[in-house]
């Protein structure tokens, strides 16, 4: 196979079992003596051509998943991009039976000190949006508690209960604009835990509007750590907008740097990004990624425009 980047020719090889990008300048492929490979994230990059089509794609994700295993481990994440997708599988449950009755729910962060009846609460976000409208069973339901008086022990408890289900088959993701993935702000250790962590101002001034002003929003949050997030077997990010391009490409293409915790994704043997075309705007390699889903026999279930 043959692409381009910047407007040069790359040959698509794989070597040592990894895809790399090998381009050689005049020679030919075998004979150059400048052969110059370029390692490729291991992040799996899909666009969607809207917000819709991301959150469609990814309920069919989901919704796949949940049939082949019936009592799948779910990691569900909470934000604007996540409705979409909570939309769409409410439907697949009403519309064509999808089953929750034996799925197992963990959430990746909740507020501390915010009661699960209060609306900024993400307990009471969770269920509005997803958990009362399908036939999850309440004793599947595993949530942390940030009203709990020992937070240090809540997030013990948080992390042997998801060792004990035998771990997260699938999370779901969103991306800050920090570069967090669940509360885990920027300098977060790459190996961390579920813990207790204080919001940034950054993170602060986009969850606002959630919580009715900067000055309602909590200053910390209990969040299943990178650590804890990587240990899943399969890791599904969602992005929708412009103004997650930027980190969204240094999250997939950047170095790994604990400055944006979602670049540790890269380390992940199952990671799967999709992104519409405005979040996908700054990739790199996004018409490389764009020929992969085209062309991955993995993919192609849901190429199907019927599906959709």
């Amino acid at each position: 196979m043959v692409t381009a980047v910047h407007g040069k020719k790359l040959h698509v090889v794989k070597w040592r079992g990894r895809i790399r990008l090998a381009g050689w300048p005049g020679m030919g492929p075998l004979c150059s003596r400048f052969v110059a490979f370029v390692l490729l994230p291991i992040v799996e990059v899909i666009l969607q051509p809207t917000p819709e089509s991301v959150a469609r794609l990814a309920a069919r994700i989901v919704a796949r998943e949940l049939k082949a295993r019936p009592d799948l481990v779910l990691g569900l994440a909470t934000g604007r991009t996540m409705e979409g997708l909570y939309r769409e599988l409410i439907r697949l449950h009403r519309q064509e039976g999808l089953d929750f009755s034996r799925c197992r729910i963990f959430s990746l962060d909740e507020y501390v000190g915010v009661s699960a009846n209060d609306p900024r609460s993400f307990r009471h976000w969770i269920h509005e949006q997803l958990l009362c409208h399908v036939n999850v069973t309440s004793e599947n339901i595993h949530l942390p508690d940030g009203m709990a008086p020992d937070l240090e022990e809540e997030c013990r408890r948080y992390e042997a209960k998801i060792r004990e289900v035998g771990g997260i088959d699938l999370q779901l993701l969103g991306i800050g604009r920090a570069g967090h993935i669940g509360f885990n702000e920027p300098l977060s250790s790459l190996r961390s835990r579920t813990r207790a962590k204080a919001l940034t101002p950054v993170t602060v001034q986009q969850n606002a509007a959630w919580c009715g002003g900067e000055e309602h929003v909590p200053r910390r949050a209990i969040t299943m750590g990178v650590g804890t997030i990587l240990e899943a077997r399969w890791c599904l990010l969602l992005a929708v907008g412009m103004e997650k391009a930027e980190i969204v490409a240094r999250a997939v293409e950047g170095p790994l740097t604990s400055m944006v915790p979602a670049s540790a994704l890269q380390l992940h043997p199952r990671c799967t990004v999709i992104v519409d075309e405005a979040a996908g705007a700054r990739l790199t390699l996004k018409e490389y990624c764009r020929w992969l889903f085209e062309h991955e026999p993995e993919w192609e279930w849901c190429r199907n425009a019927s599906l959709f």
